[in-house]
This record gives structure tokens, C-alpha cells and sequence, in this order.
């Protein structure tokens, strides 16, 4: 063996010492991130098919009403504000409800000269509070339409708040890695398996055609 031969093993084994690697960080990137989905998935895969038939699956909401009389302490400051538009309940007014209906009344209500509207959307369902700002006289209605509504709100991301809308961008994010890892892991075992590629032009083609020969605009 002459001395430019184990130097010209060396490089031979370089190039595939650092494509081993590569494949094991993206294989271990694919199943990290299959994990992370997989609730996910789960839960946006079953309300795409909800959501698809929603006039084909019954609901009954259900309607809860109560009403109550705020006392006179509580109802001072909301008689001493007399301008309209949108603007915080006072404090001892959100208190005085949050204990009376057993729900949050925090942020922003509608002033009128006659009353105080307080909406309160949820996923799956409605509410709302009107106080009378002369009598006192509060309102509280509550829908709840059921849970298959509960999770079609959910996947839109209807009325769940700033933690929900995280975790659809981390969620987004992980499918996205494990899409495009995938992609590479096929690309990699693609020579022993002839059919990935006519299989991956289909997956991507196939929204298109569907587009294009059965939804009109």
C-alpha cells in the first residue's frame, strides 16, 4: 500500500462519515417532531372531518340564564361614570359578578347611557352580561353548544386566547420539520423504493386537481 492510499480512504470516508450524521440528526428531528404533533394531530385531523359535516351533526344548545340585583355600594361607581363607549368595569362591579355568575367579567365592556354590555365568547358556546345602570338589575346569559363545537372552535382558534394561538404556531412549526424531514428521509431511501416519488407528486398535485375539476368559484 503506498502512503497516498490510506490518505485517499481517509477523504473517501469523510464525506460519508458527515452525510451518517446529517441522516441520523434529521431521522432524530423527524421522530422528535412526529411526537410533538401527534396530539395535535390528532385533534386537528378529527375536527377537519367534524367541521366538514357540521350541518350533518346535530347540536342542542343549551341555554343557562340568572339574574341578580347589585348592591348599592357596588353599583356607586358604575352611577358616578356617565359617559358611553368601551371602557373597564369598576373593580367592586367585576368582583361583585365574577362571584355572583361564577364567571370572569374582566376587560373591556360597552357603555350605554342605559345599560352595560359585557361580552363573553368562548369556544363551543356564548355569553354575555347586561347591567342595568339605573336599577342595578344584572343579566347573565350562557349558550353551550356541546362539545363537538367545543373542539371545531378549537381548530379555528375561535375565542381561545393568547395561549391556544401558541401553541397553533409551535404546533404549525413542529409539522412543518416534520414535513420537510420526511421529505429528506425519502429522498434518502428513495433509491430502494421506486414508488416515493410518483406517491409525493400525487400528495402534492392532488389538491390542486381537486381545486381545479370540483370546487367552482
Amino acid at each position: 500500500m503506498t502512503e497516498t492510499e490510506p490518505i485517499a480512504a481517509a477523504n473517501l470516508k469523510a464525506p460519508r462519515s458527515r452525510r451518517s450524521f446529517w441522516i441520523r440528526q434529521i431521522t432524530v428531528w423527524h421522530w422528535v417532531s412526529s411526537g410533538v404533533c401527534l396530539g395535535g394531530m390528532l385533534l386537528f385531523t378529527i375536527t377537519g372531518i367534524t367541521l366538514n359535516h357540521a350541518a350533518e351533526i346535530p347540536a342542542v344548545p343549551v341555554v343557562q340564564q340568572q339574574r341578580a340585583v347589585a348592591p348599592a355600594a357596588v353599583l356607586a361607581p358604575v352611577k358616578a361614570f356617565k359617559s358611553e363607549g368601551k371602557r373597564p368595569l369598576p373593580r367592586e362591579l367585576s368582583a361583585w359578578l365574577e362571584k355572583v355568575f361564577e364567571t370572569p367579567a374582566g376587560g373591556e365592556a360597552e357603555w350605554s347611557e342605559a345599560e352595560i354590555y359585557v361580552s363573553l365568547p368562548r369556544p363551543g358556546g356564548d355569553a354575555w352580561i347586561t347591567v342595568n345602570r339605573a336599577s342595578g338589575e344584572a343579566r347573565f346569559e350562557k349558550t353551550d353548544r356541546g362539545w363537538i363545537s367545543y373542539l371545531n372552535d378549537l381548530h379555528k382558534g375561535r375565542h381561545t386566547g393568547l395561549g391556544w394561538r401558541i401553541f397553533i404556531d409551535v404546533l404549525a412549526i413542529a409539522c412543518l420539520v416534520f414535513s420537510l424531514t420526511g421529505l429528506v428521509l425519502l429522498q434518502v431511501h428513495s433509491a430502494k423504493r421506486p414508488a416515493t416519488w410518483p406517491l409525493v407528486t400525487l400528495g402534492a398535485i392532488a389538491p390542486v386537481l381537486v381545486l381545479l375539476l370540483f370546487v367552482h368559484r
